[in-house]
């Protein structure tokens, strides 16, 4: 029978990577807090796409369009908002080092307060994938994905 998930040590796809790339093990406290944000922004659109492309084949503009409603920065903050409270104190110093980290001005649309929180959101995102806690860094996701998904539901 096929070990679950959660039974193996390894990620196959990870361990692939550091074998065929010849990567080497690093310590993800050694990382800027906007270098988390880096990676934790390109797993969570990862995970966004994989989403939208699990609900079956679309026009990619179609596509295109509703993860943008996913990824954009007051997105994130507002999922921000609601997993807060869901973490560890760990986790919340990992946030709030993102979030106060200076970077590059908001896009034109976007608050500076939803720019800093969603940068915290990817940097938590991007320890939590460097330190291989995927299921931690799902359930948060989903935590946060539940709620946007009940706050539309409430407003149609």
């Amino acid at each position: 029978m096929e070990k679950s998930l959660e039974d193996r040590n390894e990620w196959e796809f990870d361990s692939c990577m550091r074998e065929m790339f010849e990567m080497r093990d690093v310590d993800v406290r050694e990382y800027s807090p906007l270098t988390l944000a880096y990676i934790g922004d390109a797993i969570y659109d990862l995970i966004i796409k994989s989403l939208m492309i699990n609900e079956g084949n679309q026009p990619v503009q179609k596509l295109h369009k509703r993860t943008s409603s996913y990824v954009q920065a007051s997105a994130q903050s507002r999922m921000m908002r609601k997993i807060q409270e869901y973490l560890t104190e760990e986790e919340h110093g990992i946030y709030k080092r993102g979030r106060n980290a200076k970077s590059v001005s908001p896009a034109k649309n976007q608050s500076v307060t939803d720019y800093r929180r969603a940068t915290g959101f990817e940097a938590l995102l991007g320890y939590l994938y460097l330190k291989k806690e995927w299921k931690r860094m799902l359930e948060l996701v989903k935590i946060g994905l539940d709620d946007m998904a009940s706050r539309e539901s409430r407003d149609l």
